[in-house]
């Protein structure tokens, strides 16, 4: 926190040097300021963002009704958020983006960090909140798939392009469906169909599924 006051940045990840440092929430962002000859552009079209989206969501609904109810206070590995909290986070994700395209406004980090309401207290109560999501993205991208998607969007990151906007709201998603996944496993509950490397190839996703201590 000293290193990020004394740069001058307010937010994380910061890639810095010297006294330089660049948000590293857009990577191309990054490679701009490293010097780099990466291509960060989406490797998959609009279309097969909104498919993988649809996948994604459907997945999501699934895994989170297999939650166990008694384990959704547990916390995540080597992270300060409980389960309950983490998939209600997945499909606010979703509710935010949609919120911001509808409305017209900047996408913001507080939107999408909501902490989910008093009554969504099981794994059933979240999971038929995801398909009311659903069934709106669903309708939204009925029409947005014959939209523009370069046009240029402003959300909490910084400026960027709506493709690469809905790129990140499909990886984001999809990185904590394998964590839903993978929580299933740790109590002894094989997953409902989870993602396979087939629906996650072309997203720009590590390999790893949890942070690191």
């Amino acid at each position: 926190m000293q290193t990020m006051r004394a740069l001058g940045a307010r937010a994380l990840p910061v890639v810095s040097r010297g006294k330089q440092f660049v948000i590293a929430q857009v990577i191309r962002d990054v490679v701009n300021f490293l010097g780099l000859h990466d291509d960060t552009k989406p490797q998959l079209s609009p279309i097969e963002l909104g498919r993988r989206y649809q996948l994604t969501l459907e997945t999501a609904i699934r895994l989170a009704r297999q939650m166990p109810d008694g384990q959704l206070d547990n916390q995540l590995p080597n992270r300060p958020r409980s389960w309950r909290v983490l998939m209600y986070h997945l499909f606010t994700i979703a509710h935010a983006f949609l919120q911001a395209e509808q409305s017209g406004e900047n996408l913001t980090h507080e939107a999408l960090n909501v902490p989910p309401p008093p009554e969504l207290l099981t794994s059933a109560a979240i999971a038929n909140f995801g398909e009311g999501v659903r069934e709106r993205f669903a309708t939204w991208w009925q029409h947005a798939q014959n939209e523009d998607f370069t046009v240029e969007v402003e959300p909490y990151f910084g400026k960027t392009s709506r493709h690469e906007l809905f790129e990140r709201i499909v990886w984001h998603s999809t990185q904590h469906i394998r964590q839903m996944a993978s929580l299933l496993e740790q109590a002894g509950i094989e997953p409902d169909r989870p993602l396979t490397s087939s629906d996650i190839r072309g997203l720009p996703l590590t390999e790893k599924i949890w942070d690191e201590s």
